[in-house]
């Protein structure tokens, strides 16, 4: 969700370009949320849900049909970007947390190892 905030509206091709994941893994990856009535799908007057049950649903993104009708956009939600704003918050505490844990040379030293592991995925 924080890469969705970051680019939206996207196309789900593009947001998994974007996330250096695979399409496929992404919409993989969405099925949880759909399945728990997190994501909807905007089709016309109807909103589609999991397993082609139709409810109205307030979920954490909506999935827009885009101008291709193979492609669909996705944005957050108000209730997407609630969420969004209670897990920073919790992140932030994590990541202060981490910080006093390691100190700050040896946090500085592990996200350099991080970021040159993610340069290797393509």
């Amino acid at each position: 969700m924080w890469n969705l905030e970051q680019v939206e509206p996207v196309t789900i091709s593009e947001l998994a370009k974007t996330m250096r994941i695979d399409r496929t893994t992404l919409n993989r990856n969405m099925k949880p949320l759909i399945d728990v009535g997190l994501i909807t799908v905007n089709s016309g007057a109807k909103i589609l849900h999991g397993h082609g049950l139709l409810h109205k649903h307030v979920g954490l993104l909506t999935v827009n049909p885009g101008d291709d009708p193979r492609s669909k956009h996705v944005v957050l939600t108000e209730t997407g970007r609630t969420a969004l704003l209670k897990a920073e918050i919790l992140w932030c505490e994590a990541q202060a947390s981490l910080k006093e844990y390691m100190g700050e040379a040896d946090l500085a030293t592990l996200e350099v190892l991080l970021s040159k592991m993610e340069a290797l995925i393509p």
